[in-house]
């Protein structure tokens, strides 16, 4: 990718009241802000409200990473234990690898904060050359969980052939081993 092209994020709301308009979203706005503070290299948000059905989730998530080429998509919504909670389970079908360390790690975040947080089942996958990483609905777990996994993020992207992502170390430091070097 050259270095003045920016990186194209996708940030997906699954909630059925917003996507019909009756309730605003929260989560997407959530994810861009944090995503605007922490990164300093070029960057655009590919932004989608959808609700909580599976085959659209699928067809989301595949459309974002196959056909406008984001290196990351990420997820708000649809990771608890309700009947209509399907993120994990659309992201886990068009993923060719799991992270479930990621879900670990943002859980073991959250239940610093609230014992509920055992009943979310956020993960992360890879697509292509893509991370897809599911995070919870609320706003403030949502910031909670990417100071948690966004430092692994820039270099899992390196990994699977994204396009380097800077980070503000005032906000958040991405870790990369002494070995990985920035391409050019």
């Amino acid at each position: 990718m050259a270095e003045s092209t920016p990186a194209r994020i996708g940030i997906v709301t699954v909630s059925d009241r917003a996507s019909r308009g009756e309730y605003e979203d929260q989560g997407g706005p959530a994810i861009r802000s944090w995503l605007e503070s922490a990164l300093v290299s070029p960057w655009e948000p590919v932004a989608r409200v959808i609700p909580d059905e599976r085959e659209g989730v699928e067809e989301t998530l595949a459309d974002l990473v196959d056909s406008a080429g984001c290196c990351l998509v990420v997820t708000t919504g649809g990771t608890g234990p309700a009947p209509r909670d399907i993120t994990p389970e659309a992201t886990e079908a068009v993923c060719t690898k799991m992270l479930p360390g990621f879900g670990e790690q943002m859980r073991a975040v959250s239940l610093r904060h609230v014992p509920t947080a055992i009943l979310s089942r956020q993960t992360a996958g890879i697509r292509g050359c893509a991370l897809i990483l599911n995070l919870p609905g609320k706003p403030s777990a949502i910031a909670e969980c990417l100071d948690a996994v966004f430092p692994a993020i820039p270099y899992c992207v390196d990994l699977i052939g994204g396009p380097y992502l800077e980070t503000d170390p005032v906000h958040v430091t991405a870790f990369r081993p002494a070995h990985a070097r920035r391409p050019g």
